[in-house]
């Protein structure tokens, strides 16, 4: 077991790829610290997986995400974000207090959670940022998206430089099949996971399993850092 004595606090951990990332860190040894807005959930996730303890609140709020990790009992070793999501719209349609949401999550979260993490992420310890590749290719209604995915690779890069040596690393996810994705997607769900079974190079859709394999494994080598890793079966290759 790769964690054994550490302990991973999980922003978003009641459901998809942080409630995988999860079960998979204790699996590893791990004492785990879920994070989510929903207490509901959130209480039902920790009975699943077995946890050292909870908290409900927006991680989004600064102030209260300040709160919670001063008001941690000791110093932690990771911290995995997975809260966010992306806004699609085209210019001419763009809701401009969205628009801000959107950045606030995907800009100025990180930088906030960067400053909280200072003195209490042991130096031995990382930072976990989720982004994606599914806007690196431009096209309409993707102007937003785009922007913020070629930003975090280089915030993500400089906070690996500041924070050391906390290691900060940033994950690029494609489509992965979760809870989140069967709400925004509907009945089109199953049309959609077929359509890329077909398309990927890997013959398959990618899961919250597979992204949290990846995070588990950046929790645990030393030698990552400043660096952005692709999870997305080949998706932006191709036509999907």
């Amino acid at each position: 077991m790769t964690l054994v004595g550490q302990t991973v606090v999980l922003l978003g951990g009641s459901s998809g790829i942080g409630l995988e990332t999860a079960r998979l860190a204790r699996a590893e040894g791990a004492d785990v610290v879920l994070v989510g807005r929903n207490p509901d959930r959130l209480a039902q996730a920790a009975a699943d997986v077995g946890v050292v303890a909870t908290a409900a609140f927006d991680a989004a709020d600064p102030d209260r995400l300040r709160e919670f990790f001063d008001g941690l009992p000791e110093p932690i070793d990771h911290v995995l974000n997975t809260t966010g999501g992306a806004y699609y719209a085209p210019v001419a349609d763009l809701d401009f207090a969205e628009a801000r949401d959107n950045v606030d999550e995907h800009l100025w979260m990180p930088l906030h959670l960067a400053q909280a993490a200072i003195g209490r992420v042991r130096p031995t310890g990382s930072l976990l940022f989720i982004g994606g590749t599914g806007a690196r290719r431009p096209a309409p209604g993707l102007t937003l998206a785009a922007a913020m995915t070629a930003a975090l690779p280089a915030l993500t890069a400089n906070l690996a430089l500041e924070l050391s040596p906390i290691r900060v690393n940033l994950i690029a996810a494609g489509f992965v099949d979760t809870p989140l994705s069967a709400r925004l997607l509907g009945d089109d769900l199953d049309f959609r996971r077929e359509q890329l079974r077909k398309a990927l190079p890997i013959g398959r859709v990618v899961g919250p399993t597979d992204v949290a394999a990846l995070a588990v494994h950046l929790m645990a080598n030393t030698a990552l850092t400043g660096a952005t890793y692709d999870i997305d079966g080949g998706q932006q290759f191709v036509r999907a």
